[in-house]
């Protein structure tokens, strides 16, 4: 059940009982009758959310979200900032990934990705929640059904065909292997008949043209979905929309889930795309998109009419560039935009971009950097103008994750967020606190920066931070 405490926090519960008193204490801010879903593991904070999500996205992650032939990583990029600046406030991103813990943490290292509200990994055997990766033990106790993982080892080391991949892709509730294509449907027949007569209810995947999962049959990334519609619903808070995204076999289950619209991306394999022409071809709520990756993503945002698909990014003019949702983030995006941008070169009109930058400024704004240096923001846009085109034709690029705007006045905000920049091969973040007044009667009319302060986040510091800006 999901309850707000007189902070206004949102908070999702989800706990053993016998861990209630220890969590609560003597808290008599709780409304202890309401508190019926006992039976749930994990406690999980939600602050943004205060309602149903606006749009939940499940995305994969290689060749969908990520697209590893893109070496800018601008399809990324693109969606990073439409979903930070429209999304973020009031909607849920969830990755589905047939990756490990260890190899999605690695690629979170790579590449310029957002952190999601829940991740789904392993081809839908396990479920974290936020950016800590609090695990779902009640979706651990599910798949533990008519589930024996030393049995099903034992069985498949007989089967010469099968060539076990790396250990870090083998879990708990997966087991992985290589197989060759033209062999593939005969061994997944086999030993699916094998492991029934020895009484386990299995699912076996075939996806990438050479991967076999085995997996508990109530597994999946499509099961793993389910899961959570179903645990959002009975919490009395269902997205309003929700959009499934995916390439290859083991993204087929997510499609099957009822009442989700889906987007396979132009770079889809052949296996997704057949299971598709045999299975929803007739369905309006499922397209195969024009453009790769995440760009075929915002294409599908637009396609569905789920909100607005204009990133950012893809605007020429950020002085003219508006959004359907006025919200704080929105604001951070676009300074942020506006100072990669310049910083490039690629500043059209530089006397405007500037008079917008030094207008979004409080007269007093202050600036206090990792080093504890203070310098006022008006002092910091100065010092800009002299940088203007100084990372051009380089590795150079900005983006924001995890922007939270929580309101401390009628029209002022405190906005978290951290702030990454890549310059070259060195990437360096800064967790970040802005306070943020709206301008004139409302948020429509723009925001003023009244204050920042920035802190290194652990391990990303920055060599040489006496060129760090804003």
């Amino acid at each position: 059940m999901a309850y707000a405490n007189k902070f206004g926090s949102k908070i999702l519960l989800i706990f053993s009982y016998k861990n209630f008193d220890e969590f609560c204490g003597h808290d008599t801010r709780w409304n202890f009758q309401k508190l019926r879903f006992a039976r749930f593991k994990i406690l999980i904070r939600m602050d943004r959310i205060t309602m149903a999500a606006r749009l939940m996205i499940v995305s994969d992650l290689d060749h969908t979200m990520v697209d590893h032939h893109d070496p800018e990583n601008m399809s990324l990029l693109r969606f990073n900032a439409l979903w930070e600046s429209n999304y973020r406030h009031d909607s849920l991103l969830v990755f589905s990934t047939g990756r490990s813990p260890i190899l999605y943490k690695q690629l979170r290292k790579e590449k310029p990705m957002l952190t999601p509200d829940i991740t789904i990994m392993s081809v839908g055997t396990e479920i974290t929640y936020g950016d800590s990766m609090l695990p779902d033990n009640g979706w651990v106790d599910i798949l533990n059904r008519k589930w024996d993982r030393n049995v099903v080892t034992e069985e498949t080391s007989k089967f010469t065909e099968l060539t076990l991949q790396a250990e870090t892709e083998q879990r708990p509730h997966k087991v992985s292997f290589y197989v060759d294509k033209n062999r593939a449907q005969a061994v997944m027949k086999e030993l699916s008949d094998c492991l029934e007569k020895l009484g386990l209810d299995v699912k076996i995947i075939y996806s990438g043209g050479m991967d076999l999962d085995i997996l508990p049959q109530g597994a999946g990334k499509g099961q793993a979905l389910a899961y959570l519609l179903k645990k959002f619903k009975t919490e009395g808070i269902p997205p309003v929309n929700t959009l499934v995204c995916g390439d290859s076999g083991n993204d087929a289950e997510l499609f099957s889930i009822p009442d989700v619209y889906g987007v396979m991306v132009n770079n889809a394999q052949e296996e997704l795309l057949q299971w598709h022409a045999e299975n929803a071809k007739g369905n309006p709520n499922i397209i195969h998109a024009k453009e790769r990756c995440a760009a075929g993503i915002i294409e599908a945002i637009g396609h569905f009419n789920l909100g607005s698909n204009s990133s950012p990014r893809d605007v020429a003019n950020f002085v003219e560039c508006k959004v359907d949702h006025v919200n704080p983030g929105f604001e951070v995006v676009k300074f942020y935009l506006f100072y990669e941008r310049w910083r490039r070169g690629e500043a059209d009109n530089c006397e405007s971009y500037l008079a917008s930058m030094e207008a979004s400024a409080d007269p007093s704004a202050v600036v206090v950097f990792p080093s504890g240096v203070e310098k006022t923001l008006r002092e910091c846009i100065h010092t800009l103008k002299g940088c203007y085109g100084d990372q051009k034709g380089k590795q150079f690029r900005v983006w924001v994750d995890r922007v939270l705007s929580t309101p401390v006045g009628s029209s002022t905000w405190l906005v978290k967020f951290d702030k990454w920049e890549l310059s070259g091969n060195e990437r360096c973040c800064c967790v970040t606190t802005a306070k943020i007044n709206a301008k004139g009667s409302g948020a429509s009319d723009g925001y003023a920066w009244v204050n920042v302060q920035q802190r290194w986040l652990e391990g990303y510091e920055k060599k040489d931070d006496s060129t760090w800006l804003f």
